[in-house]
């Protein structure tokens, strides 16, 4: 699935080199680059550097953005051009520079990876001297971390937007494993299939399941925002074992697999040649293709067969069960025994690893603590539960079975199989290929009812399109999706082994082989028990704000943590308080977080920000209102919060507008309006209007990163087993707060009439006590 051989000592400079690629990783990631941050810029001016140094002219693009997640930021895109000989469309290389916030992650997989993949690419490709009729744009975003806001602020604003055909995307949600090509597309992949197929990467990991599935969730990258809002196409590439590094302090370069960024290049380097000198008018397609790679060769065929080829199955299959059975080769009995063994087998094993991943959380606590939902020791789970299934199939068809009744008790698997294709068909075509698999059972009954016996070479052989297409989902989709989905994964094991009981089925003693897997089974299980620890390196993380209400000066200790440490425990006690007084102040994250825990802290004399009404006008039924909130110490975060019932109009944050705004009220869910991530401290400015009748209820939370370093506190280092929680607030000192006209200036709204078409600053009255 992905490239082996990293010894890179002496590779061309007209080649894609692992080794120079890492060296680019080193740099970039040295430190967290989160935007706002010092090493955010360092990082900025060295991509633009290299960029020069290969002959590159740079420019930049920078400017606010208001995305679909809620947050406001202002980024720097960094650009470069190749230009082609003729022209039809542009390729673009689309990857980002700025690391995740708040978990001290240096970015090293997500996503120095692909910024250096793209270097290392361009770099090879220029020195190949290579003939490009397409221009080559290149495009480091950033603020991708914040909620795509550099790739909403180039598709919508910079010109080059409107040449660009199609994307090359690389990403990463872990730190080693193949990389997965996810496309996006407008309407059918058809196109897009046949020219990934005509480039010919080396090492394809992809399948349109995948497809399928990426359609129907939540789609969170770059190219997401290309494709929705420039009506642009591309290929996403990513990486996602080892997904407890994500976004973390693990994600370092010692983290990172050589092997995986390898993969990345070998994407990379053929795509580039290929759609530098492709037609890229129109990549469109009305038509969806099914698609899977395979050792030997990348397959795709339209989602029209899928239907065909189900039915041709169901036809092959009861003729030959119906020959089957007038040559007495097959009993009718006898197969409906099958059945018992089949559903024996897929209840225990889903059953075993739903209950017992239930189980060994309660038992092993620290599992909840990794909200990515893939342990440490996840790898051997997987092979716990696969095993134990295989133990939970063999003693089934141990005691259901005998030695002349094997393809009598296949035809059961073979039947259900062609259900779940059916409805595959028809809801997740996607998924078409896994009738492949099962036209190769149906040979293998066939070979039995014509010549009354069977063939062990000619069943394994039949049985290696199983091993290839469906045995990687049983890894696959708790990896992806976290350990939740080990039921799922037993449950297709057994359906697996059930299929290729023309093979399995012959095995002798049974007993004994099912004793063999649970020892096996065993085996894994004590490597995940002790693997269950600690340690450097597989740290585990802990969260901790300090929050002053400048309402009422207190200050409270608060943490997302279930399950405290000696670390956390240093400020919230050993028996702290619930945090429901902060319900509805919790802040989006990617697996939303709540404040589990709060205990009292020492008031800090923390300076609140400057909150000035800049207009508060009365025309008609809508008040409108200017407010700038400006900081009064180095801040890296604004969360603004205002009663759910109050509607805002025409909203525009720092002089843009939310990037799906429709018309003019502002839609939102529960008390959040944004997050403004801040750059050198530049204030934040709100502009709106409301129901002249509404009271206005707001509040922010001006959030620091800097609980560590802080003088005014002393919080020591975390141990080395110690990381922070990733995808929360986390390490910052707020300050909470109600917006509202402060202390030394009162504002005495104006009613004005309909017909004034532009209202007048308010009066300002200066209060001297």
């Amino acid at each position: 699935m992905m490239p082996q051989n990293v010894n890179e000592e002496n590779t061309p400079l007209t080649e894609f080199s692992t080794k120079r690629a890492l060296t680019q990783v080193a740099e970039i990631s040295k430190e967290p680059h989160y935007v706002g941050s010092d090493n955010h810029k360092k990082v900025g001016s060295y991509l633009e550097k290299e960029l020069q140094e290969m002959g590159l002219e740079t420019s930049t693009q920078e400017g606010f953005s208001l995305t679909e997640w809620g947050n406001l930021s202002k980024s720097k895109n960094i650009l470069a051009r190749i230009k082609g000989s003729n022209s039809s469309k542009a390729v673009m290389l689309l990857s980002h520079y700025d690391s995740a916030p708040h978990s001290a992650s240096p970015g090293a997989s997500d996503d120095a990876s692909g910024i250096a993949t793209i270097l290392e690419s361009v770099r090879a490709f220029l020195a190949n001297k290579s003939a490009n009729k397409n221009d080559i744009i290149i495009l480091f975003t950033d603020g991708e971390e914040l909620g795509l806001n550099g790739a909403a602020l180039f598709v919508t604003e910079h010109p080059w937007a409107k040449d660009v055909g199609v994307v090359l995307n690389l990403e990463a949600r872990g730190t080693a494993g193949p990389s997965y090509m996810l496309m996006e597309t407008n309407q059918g992949n058809a196109k897009m299939v046949q020219e990934f197929t005509n480039a010919n990467p080396g090492f394809p990991v992809s399948n349109s399941l995948m497809y399928s599935i990426y359609k129907m969730l939540p789609n969170d990258t770059d190219l997401t925002v290309f494709r929705e809002e420039g009506k642009i196409q591309g290929f996403n590439f990513a990486f996602i074992d080892d997904h407890f590094n994500y976004h973390t302090q693990q994600d370092d370069l010692a983290h990172l697999s050589q092997k995986t960024l390898k993969h990345q290049g070998t994407y990379i380097m053929p795509l580039l040649h290929y759609f530098a000198n492709a037609n890229l008018a129109s990549l469109d397609s009305g038509e969806d293709y099914v698609y899977f790679n395979t050792p030997f060769a990348f397959i795709s065929y339209p989602f029209s067969w899928n239907l065909w080829l189900v039915l041709v199955a169901g036809i092959l299959f009861i003729f030959f069960v119906f020959i089957g059975i007038g040559k007495r080769t097959l009993s009718i009995p006898e197969i409906g025994r099958g059945f018992i063994p089949l559903f024996g087998s897929l209840l225990i094993s889903g059953a075993v690893a739903f209950l017992g991943w239930k189980t060994l959380k309660v038992f092993y606590p620290q599992y909840q603590d990794i909200l990515h939902g893939f342990t440490y020791n996840g790898h051997s789970y997987i092979a716990f539960f696969t095993f134990v299934t295989l133990a939970v199939c063999f003693a089934f068809y141990q005691k259901f079975y005998f030695e002349n009744k094997s393809m009598n008790y296949a035809v059961a698997p073979i039947f259900l199989w062609i259900l779940i294709n059916i409805g595959l068909a028809i809801y997740l075509p996607g998924a078409g290929f896994f009738i492949i698999p099962v036209f190769c059972s149906i040979l293998m009954l066939a070979y039995f009812v014509i010549t009354q016996k069977t063939n062990w070479l000619l069943n394994l052989i039949l049985a290696i399109p199983a091993f290839i297409i469906l045995v990687p989902f049983i890894v696959m989709f708790p990896i992806g999706l976290g350990l939740k989905m080990l039921a799922g994964s037993a449950v297709l094991a057994a359906l697996v082994f059930a299929l290729l009981l023309p093979v399995f089925g012959y095995y002798p003693k049974k007993g004994n082989w099912a004793m063999a897997m649970l020892l096996i089974a065993a085996g894994f299980f004590i490597k995940a028990h002790l693997g269950a620890h600690y340690e450097e390196g597989k740290a585990k993380p802990n969260s901790l704000v300090y929050i002053f209400d400048n309402d009422t000066h207190k200050g409270l200790w608060v943490t997302y943590d279930e399950n405290l440490d000696a670390w956390t425990k240093n400020f919230l006690g050993e028996n702290p308080g619930d945090a429901k007084s902060l319900e509805p102040y919790n802040l989006f994250s990617k697996y939303n977080s709540k404040f589990t825990y709060s205990a009292p802290a020492p008031v800090k004399d923390l300076e609140g920000p400057s909150i000035r009404f800049l207009r508060d006008s009365v025309i008609g039924n809508q008040r409108y209102l200017t407010i700038k909130i400006s900081p009064n110490r180095k801040v890296n975060r604004y969360d603004i919060f205002a009663h759910e019932n109050l509607t805002f109009h025409n909203l525009r944050t720092n002089g843009v507008k939310h990037i799906n705004q429709k018309g003019s009220a502002f839609k939102r869910n529960g008390r959040k309006i944004l997050s403004y991530y801040v750059t050198d401290n530049e204030p934040l400015e709100l502009r709106f209007s409301v129901d002249a009748k509404a009271v206005l209820d707001m509040e922010l939370m001006e959030a620091s990163f800097d609980l560590i370093s802080n003088t005014m506190f002393s919080v020591p280092k975390r141990e080395n087993w110690m990381m922070p929680t990733p995808f929360v607030l986390n390490d910052a000192v707020v300050v909470r707060q109600k917006i509202k006209p402060s202390f030394k200036e009162e504002i005495i709204p104006v009613q004005l009439s309909d017909s004034l078409k532009q209202a007048p600053l308010n009066q300002k009255i200066n209060v001297q006590n």
